[in-house]
This record gives C-alpha cells, sequence and structure tokens, in this order.
C-alpha cells in the first residue's frame, strides 16, 4: 500500500468524524438570540473536539509524508489512532451536554490522551522503517508536557470540571501550529 491511500483512507475517516460531530449539533428552539443560550455548552464542545480532529489531520498530513515504506505495523498504529480519534464526537458530546460534571470531562481527558499515545505509537512505526521521522522528533518536549497536561486535566475533571476543559483547549492551542519539526524535515 502506498502512502497516498493510507493518507485518503485516514483522511475519509476523519471526514466523517467531523460530519459525526456536526450532526449532533441542535437546532434551537426559539426565533432569538436566546434560543442559542441553552445550546453554547455543546457548541463549546464541538469547536474544541473540530480543532483536535483538525490538529490532528493537519499533523497527520505532516507525518506521513517522512514514510518512505507503509508496513502493516503503520497501518494497524494509523487503525489506532483513528479509533481513538472516532470517540471524540462521543465524549465531545457529553462534555457539551454535561459541562459541569466531572466523568464527561475525566473520559474526554482519557480519551486525547488515548489519541496522543496512539499518535506516539504511530510516530514509533513509522520511526522503525527509517527515514528523517527519528531526527525530526528529538526529545519530543511538547509531547510529553501535553500527555502531563493531559492527566492533570483528568485529575482536576473531579475537582473543577471547567478547569479541565481548560487545560484540554490549552494543549490544543500548544499544537495549533502543526509540528514545525516534522514540517521542516518534510519540506528540506
Amino acid at each position: 500500500m502506498g502512502r497516498g491511500r493510507l493518507e485518503a483512507f485516514s483522511d475519509g475517516v476523519l471526514a466523517i468524524i467531523i460530519t459525526i460531530m456536526v450532526l449532533e449539533l441542535k437546532v434551537p428552539h426559539g426565533h432569538d438570540l436566546a434560543a442559542l443560550y441553552p445550546l453554547w455548552p455543546a457548541f463549546l464542545g464541538y469547536v474544541l473536539s473540530f480543532l483536535y480532529i483538525g490538529i490532528y489531520w493537519n499533523n497527520h498530513h505532516h507525518l506521513l509524508h517522512t514514510v518512505k515504506h507503509v508496513t502493516g505495523g503503520i497501518m494497524w498504529a494509523n487503525l489506532h489512532l483513528l479509533f481513538w480519534l472516532s470517540l471524540f464526537p462521543v465524549v465531545g458530546g457529553w462534555v457539551g451536554e454535561n459541562p459541569n460534571a466531572p466523568w464527561p470531562a475525566a473520559l474526554y481527558g482519557v480519551v486525547l490522551l488515548a489519541a496522543a499515545f496512539a499518535w506516539l505509537v504511530l510516530q514509533r512505526s513509522i520511526i522503525r522503517t527509517g527515514g528523517p521521522l527519528a531526527r525530526a522528533i528529538g526529545h519530543d518536549l511538547k509531547g510529553k508536557a501535553s500527555a502531563v497536561l493531559y492527566v492533570a486535566g483528568i485529575a482536576l475533571a473531579f475537582v473543577r470540571p471547567w478547569l479541565a476543559d481548560a487545560i484540554y483547549a490549552l494543549v490544543a492551542l500548544l499544537w495549533i501550529v502543526p509540528d514545525v519539526r516534522i514540517v521542516r524535515t518534510v519540506d528540506s
């Protein structure tokens, strides 16, 4: 299998995930702006999940351009990542419907952490095949900091769920610009 086919499959899955998320948004009941107020938590959950999917999609594109040869291990690692990303509509929707509840916020963090781990597994699978990715990744300080922040968010979800959500948003902001280490490697 070529890199292009793996990327096209992943793009299709991510497009379906986004479609599922948008279909879960509710239509306001009413004709004035006040009808939007009850929907804002669900909308914010949608925005954060959409942002994360966009970040993964963007970085995934650059990551796959470091692949010289697609192996079975890379395909399974990619499916592992897509599995965790496919849970974003569920946990994001749950957080949106229960913005002050600890379990939805904690589970959202668990899924974010699992997706980050799956990303790491995919990176390691690609590194095993050779190519420039190992040099580009380096010590991966941003990846390690993200994991620590996710764990902190999971723990804080049981104290202040809104603080956990704020931490998850902070991590998204850290990654909103594609991983420049990989971009530089792909562009060189």
